[in-house]
């Protein structure tokens, strides 16, 4: 009983890519890596009509094999996900688990492929779901050092990024509105109303902007002024936490580091 707990155990930590001491724990890494990265680069060659038409049948084949495996990668996820503590409930451990957002994204991966076998649907929607492979890409966050760590930047700077957001929509919902007052007599059809002056607005601080339509007015031309300048706040402010964010959580990393290294030999303790 206890060999199969530790080996449940080990299963689990090489599946979530914990095991870096372990070399077949690194082949599969790397392996699920690769595979994901190619499902990707089949999914975009596909939509190219001659290479479609051609290679169809090695495009199916990569399909079902990369479905297999993972689909058996989910399925053993499932199973040995309670030895990790917050999942260590037999039944409520594991629906947690899969309602987790790593866990959907590792269904998402293989949800498009069993869909239509499940579901008649309209052709239409199905190259909906089809797009749905995508998703399989964002299953290298599960590897990504450097992707746990945007994660982690994300987490601790959320607050700040959502209030950053409401911020600049509030100044582009002003900004519009005062266009529309300042510009709509003298452009009713370049400004007819609130809601299409947001979508210039928007445009003009995006640089989508094609400059067809311009203020004239001299209050319109102060505003598209302002706008600009809205238009670089809008990215250096976010740009400005997300840095600090990643200097914070490098520090951490480094603490966490010097904490388990010897500080007179640097040997790991």
């Amino acid at each position: 009983m206890t060999m199969a707990k530790n080996f449940k155990g080990q299963l689990f930590e090489t599946l979530e890519g914990r095991s870096k001491g372990n070399v077949w724990a690194r082949i599969f890494l790397f392996f699920i890596v690769a595979l994901i990265v190619l499902n990707v680069v089949s999914v975009a060659m596909e939509t190219v009509k001659e290479l479609s038409d051609q290679y169809y049948w090695y495009f199916k084949v990569f399909e079902i094999f990369s479905v297999m495996v993972f689909s058996i990668e989910y399925v053993l996820r499932i199973i040995t996900c309670t030895s990790d503590e917050r999942y260590k409930h037999p039944f409520w451990g594991r629906l947690r688990f899969v309602f987790s957002p790593l866990a959907l994204v590792d269904l998402l991966a293989i949800l498009p492929f069993y869909l239509p076998m499940l579901i008649s649907m309209d052709l239409r929607f199905l190259r909906v779901v089809r797009l749905l492979r995508f998703s399989r890409l964002f299953k290298i966050g599960r590897y990504s050092e450097s992707l746990k760590t945007f994660g982690n930047v994300f987490r601790s700077k959320k607050d700040d990024l959502i209030i950053t957001v409401v911020v600049v929509a509030v100044l582009l919902i002003m900004s519009a509105g005062l266009m529309y007052f300042a510009e709509n007599k003298s452009q009713p059809l370049a400004f007819p109303n609130i809601p299409a002056t947001i979508w210039w607005v928007t445009t003009m601080v995006t640089n989508l902007n094609s400059a067809s339509i311009y203020p004239v007015t001299r209050l319109g031309k102060g505003i598209a002024v302002f706008v600009s300048l809205l238009g670089i706040s809008l990215f250096a402010l976010p740009a400005g936490l997300l840095a600090s964010g990643f200097v914070e959580e490098i520090e951490k990393k480094k603490e966490a580091q010097t904490e388990k290294t010897c500080p007179h030999c640097g040997k790991p303790i």
